[in-house]
Order: C-alpha cells, then structure tokens, then sequence
C-alpha cells in the first residue's frame, strides 16, 4: 500500500511551524533546573544524616534552611526538625515531579513526539496527555506543593505571625479553588455524553 502524498506546506505556515523549536531551550534549562533539585535534595538529605550522628555544624544549617528558630537551645534532633526537614525533602520531590510533567508532558504536547509507545517506562498518563489535560495535572500538583508548604508552616506554627499563617491557608484555598474550577471547565469543554456516543 503506498503512502498518501503529502501537500508542501508554504514557506510562512512551514516557518510558524517550525518556531515551535525555540521552546526547547526553555525545557533543556527546566532539565538544568531539575538536576538542580536533586543537588540540593541530597544535600539537605546529607545534612540530616550528619545531624542524626551528633553534627552540630549540620544541625544549625538544617535549623537555618528549615526556618526553625526557638528560644531555647537546641542539642540535637528533635520530631519537629526532623519532621520540617524530610518535608522539605518531599516539597523538593513534588516540585520534581511537577517539573517532570511540564517537561515531558509540554514537550511532546507542543514540540514533538518522541514515540515512546511500547517503551516499558512510557509514564501511564503519557499515552492521553494533551494541553488540557497537562494543565489539570499541573493545578493538582500544584495544590499537591502548597499542600506540603502549609503543614510546614502549621508545624512550625510558632516561628509564623497569624497574618502569615492566615495568608497562606486564603492562597492554598485559592489554590485549590482555581484546580477545581480548571477541572470543572475542562469537563464541561469535552462532554462526557460524546465519548460514550462515539463508542
């Protein structure tokens, strides 16, 4: 069966096609930014490993990138600080993700494919992602992200004034609102009745 022949797209069409290309350095500098992350997860992770062992010098630099301060003197470990930091650690694993998603997800929405169909690690929710549906993931991430930032602050309640607390829980409802009326608007823009008639 010989293959249908394709129309030459015209040199303007071709050249506003083409520049879809110039996205590429952005997702290769979101790839730099990821890497990144994962310097900066395996440091702090490192950290609390050397605080576990008695390191004090490692303790205080948890205590400072963790915005733990009291008015006691701290000796070594305690629930809480270990609590704010592996939190930390899954804040800087979600917004990985999330890079992730945007990345993969963006690249082959907006740039190309990249034919990983029958590919073992082919993400699962590769397979139907489309600009909608990449943007509904990326809201949910996203409430996912302020979700963790807003236990932290809970946990740490005493390092905050009211006025901050009172402000992060409006903008995670705010958040959570926007994913929800995303959502909502993504179902009412693709009718559930049309795939069911189609079948």
């Amino acid at each position: 069966m010989s293959s249908p022949i394709t129309k030459p797209i015209a040199p303007l069409p071709k050249l506003i096609f083409a520049s879809r290309w110039l996205q590429l350095p952005l997702y290769i500098g979101l790839i730099a930014a990821q890497a990144i992350y994962v310097f900066h997860f395996w440091v702090e992770l490192v950290h609390l490993i050397e605080a576990a062992f008695g390191s004090d010098v490692a303790l205080q630099k948890l205590i400072t990138s963790i915005g733990y301060e009291t008015g006691t003197q701290i000796n070594g470990l305690n629930e809480t600080i270990i609590m704010l930091v592996v939190l930390a650690l899954i804040d800087v694993v979600m917004i990985s993700n999330l890079l992730i998603m945007v990345i993969v997800g963006g690249y082959e929405t907006f740039v190309s494919r990249m034919n990983l169909e029958g590919h073992p690690d082919q993400p699962e929710w590769l397979s139907h992602v489309n600009a909608s549906v990449l943007k509904v993931k990326l809201a949910t991430a996203i409430i996912g992200i302020s979700s963790i930032h807003l236990l932290k602050t809970f946990i740490n309640a005493a390092n905050y004034s009211e006025k901050v607390l009172m402000w992060q829980t409006i903008i995670h409802v705010v958040f959570l609102l926007s994913a929800m009326a995303i959502a909502y608007t993504d179902r009412l823009l693709h009718h559930p009745g049309t795939d069911d008639e189609a079948h």
